[in-house]
């Protein structure tokens, strides 16, 4: 027991936060009460807790490591953690209660983009998610056993609909199919196999699939490798209030955009 009290030990020595995510009340006020030296910030969907510190946590991440980044960038941007902290987290990985500890380093290898990719955006964060995953089940299991890449324009679309143009007919026009039903996403999957960009409302609604978009791109700098259809989605969050979620049908990986920069990147199969 003395060496699993000596590692637990090292694990919180020199903190500068702990981290909780979704605790219970009871177990929230232990920690308060302990009169701590270092800030307790709580990340949850809800304050249910009334905590002093906490980051609202607008959906549920199924990977904890991008639990752990959420929590910790909007730390970051909150001002309550800097770089070079060492903040602990405690949350829930294998049970419904917190059952981990994880010592994490403040700096830029903790840094994704994807608490500014949820928080941030213009559209409603679970659109985000919806669309996302809807890139993250094409990226693993591509169109019919092949990879394909796809393009989701989402939020401003009216303004996005005015720089692109129509390649073919609109599958989706007068209708208000919203991009997290699932058999949306199942059509979102054939269509997919022909080109251009998916334009998807603030609230979800999925405004037009097969559009050209025609933003300009001078000026636009994306990681090198990256084709025209990066290239597009990068340049229409630009001159648009959008976020772009582009799937890659070369190297597999799905992306983020806004403001013209890649802010996020997952690998489908890790995810």
């Amino acid at each position: 027991m003395a060496v699993l009290s000596d590692l637990v030990d090292d694990i919180i020595a020199d903190i500068q936060g702990l981290v909780m995510f979704s605790p219970t009340g009871s177990r929230y006020e232990r920690f308060i009460n302990a009169d701590l030296e270092y800030p307790i910030i709580v990340v949850a969907p809800e304050n249910n807790v009334n905590a002093a510190t906490y980051i609202e946590l607008p959906i549920e991440f199924d990977d904890a490591r991008d639990q752990i980044r959420f929590g910790i960038e909007g730390a970051i941007e909150s001002g309550i953690v800097a770089e070079g902290d060492a903040v602990v987290c405690n949350l829930s990985i294998f049970d419904d209660g917190p059952d981990s500890l994880v010592r994490v380093q403040v700096g830029e290898s903790i840094r994704s983009g994807i608490y500014d990719l949820f928080v941030n955006s213009r559209a409603d964060s679970s659109v985000i998610r919806d669309v996302f995953n809807v890139a993250i089940e094409l990226g693993k299991k591509g169109q019919k056993g092949k990879p394909v890449g796809a393009l989701f324009v989402v939020g401003d679309a009216g303004k996005v609909m005015n720089k692109s143009r129509p390649l073919s007919y609109n599958p989706f026009e007068k209708s208000h199919v919203h991009v997290g039903d699932p058999i949306v996403k199942v059509m979102l999957k054939e269509f997919s196999r022909l080109d251009g960009a998916f334009i998807v409302s603030d609230s979800g609604k999925i405004v037009s699939a097969y559009r050209y978009l025609e933003p300009g791109a001078e000026g636009v700098d994306i990681p090198k490798g990256l084709g025209a259809r990066h290239m597009a989605g990068a340049a229409i969050t630009r001159e648009t209030n959008s976020t772009t979620i582009v799937l890659s049908e070369s190297d597999g990986l799905v992306r983020a955009f806004k403001s013209g920069e890649l802010i996020f990147e997952v690998d489908p199969e890790v995810y």
